[in-house]
This record gives C-alpha cells, structure tokens and sequence, in this order.
C-alpha cells in the first residue's frame, strides 16, 4: 500500500469537511503567506516552501512546491541549491546540539 499518492494533493480541501470555518481561515491565511508578492516574491516564497517540503519530507508538499517553483521562474539549479541549503540548515542543527553533549560530558568528569 502507498500511503502518499499525488492525486490526494489535490483533495487538501476535504480536511475541512469537519471543520470548514477553521479550513478557510486557513488556507486564507496561508494563500496570503505563500501565494502573493509582498517583500518577498512569489518565486522566492516558493523557493523557501521547497526547501521546508524537503526538511520536513512531505512529498505532498513537494509535489506542490516543484511545481509552484516552475511556474515562478526557478531553475532546477536554483531548486536543488534551495534544498541543500535546507539539508545545511538541518545538519547545523544537529552539530549545535553537540554542545549538549560537551555539556554533560564536563558535568561527568569528561
């Protein structure tokens, strides 16, 4: 069984089906945040959204931010730099927690 089918990206909306005021408010606020210029633009949002899919490793959202992407003007060079610098991010993030391990080490005498 295949948990993550792309066709299921285009049935989003069906999550408000129980709850339908909370769904618009947000997909309000997210068709605010990642679909119009402000002091980003839309094919920056996009890039940002890509990089966040990876990190996050939703393929739904991949899908949809490969896509979204394209249509704004990114290249596949700037795609795959946007997600190596996620994957940077996230190995940062790693090592920094080294330091609670020295931390703790120092604690016992390590």
């Amino acid at each position: 069984m295949n948990y993550y089918e792309s066709k299921d990206l285009g049935r989003f909306a069906d999550i408000g089906k129980f709850g339908s005021n909370l769904m618009k408010k947000f997909f309000d606020y997210y068709n605010e945040a990642t679909g119009t210029e402000g002091a980003l633009t839309k094919r920056e949002k996009a890039l940002i959204g890509l990089a966040v899919a990876h990190s996050k490793q939703c393929p739904y959202c991949i899908d949809a931010y490969t896509t979204q992407c394209l249509e704004n003007g990114s290249n596949p060079e700037q795609m795959t730099e946007a997600i190596h610098v996620a994957a940077a991010l996230e190995a940062g993030m790693t090592l920094i927690h080294g330091v609670q391990m020295h931390n703790t080490l120092a604690r016992n005498g390590g």
